[in-house]
């Protein structure tokens, strides 16, 4: 028989998993304001953000154990997400909510130090995000408009850890950003369920191949035009124009995946597996650093 000790280990490694570690991946938007702010700030914003990203990870996290929670019987029938924790049966629903209420309450508290305001963002975030679970993800368009502005919360809280304000273009870019991706999301659900959609996600119902097709192609276009004019009107340096072809590279690679290989169900997973999109994520990185070291 396994010992008290080793089901305990097991028990805090399935806790683990049910916070989606592998999409905390998402959550590195929240260090975009340090990027974007690179000659104003010390060590000690840095480690404002870091601290920021965990605390976002862990509320996102909670978030993840009310969402699972809700929706362990129709993850069952979902021929990935029947392996989470609460769905495959393998954690205890009532442990995960009472570790999840003290996590989000330590959260709270630790948030507080770095800035109030932060303290309410992830609230908000919170909340919204709950309201989604329950009854915002049955509704079709808001869906994922509500998704979108879980990123852009994102940003703003990377500048609230360190006390600096994104502009709206910065802002507007991460929306236009987000929705693309949570419509490759839904499009990805789309593939995966066409002939049961309803049984796993009602929302599917409300949803086509050429609506979804549609939207990105708006958002898409909305994206690039949107970041350009963030290049040159944003008031920082006009040279990050020069970013502009990483973005629009990054933007068909994720299409081609979507349309092409029909992924797109998880972008924090893609953003690892694919080589093409990972390496044009690091060179933009690159570029943006040494844009604003050389000509700011």
């Amino acid at each position: 028989m396994p010992s008290s000790s080793t089901n305990g280990i097991n028990v805090l490694k399935l806790l683990f998993t049910q916070l989606r570690p592998k999409q905390w991946t998402k959550n590195l938007l929240v260090f975009a304001a340090l990027l974007f702010s690179l000659k104003a700030v010390d060590l000690s914003a840095f480690i404002r953000s870091l601290a920021a990203f965990f605390l976002f990870s862990f509320v996102s996290g909670c978030v993840y154990i009310i969402n699972d929670y809700a929706d362990r019987e129709a993850d069952r029938i979902h021929p990935v997400k029947k392996n989470r924790p609460m769905a495959s049966g393998a954690l205890n629903p009532a442990l995960a909510l009472w570790f999840g209420g003290v996590l989000l309450a330590a959260s709270l508290v630790a948030s507080f130090f770095i800035n109030p305001l932060l303290t309410v963002l992830l609230v908000v975030y919170f909340t919204l995000n709950v309201s989604y679970s329950f009854k915002l993800k049955h509704m079709v368009i808001l869906d994922i408009m509500v998704i979108a502005s879980g990123f852009v919360l994102r940003a703003i809280a990377g500048g609230l850890a360190i006390y600096v304000h994104l502009t709206p273009w910065f802002l507007l870019c991460t929306m236009l950003l987000s929705l693309f991706l949570a419509i490759g999301k839904r499009r990805h659900e789309l593939f995966l369920l066409e002939d049961q959609k309803g049984s796993h996600r009602k929302v599917l119902e409300n949803y086509s191949f050429a609506l979804l097709d549609q939207l990105t192609g708006i958002v898409a276009t909305a994206t690039i035009i949107s970041y350009s004019l963030f290049t040159f009107t944003a008031g920082r340096t006009i040279y990050l124009m020069w970013t502009i072809p990483l973005v629009i590279y990054g933007i068909f690679r994720y299409l081609y995946l979507v349309h092409i290989e029909n992924k797109g169900g998880a972008p924090d997973r893609m953003l690892l597996e694919d080589k093409h999109i990972l390496v044009t994520v690091i060179l933009y990185v690159i570029s943006v650093v040494a844009i604003l070291l050389l000509f700011e």
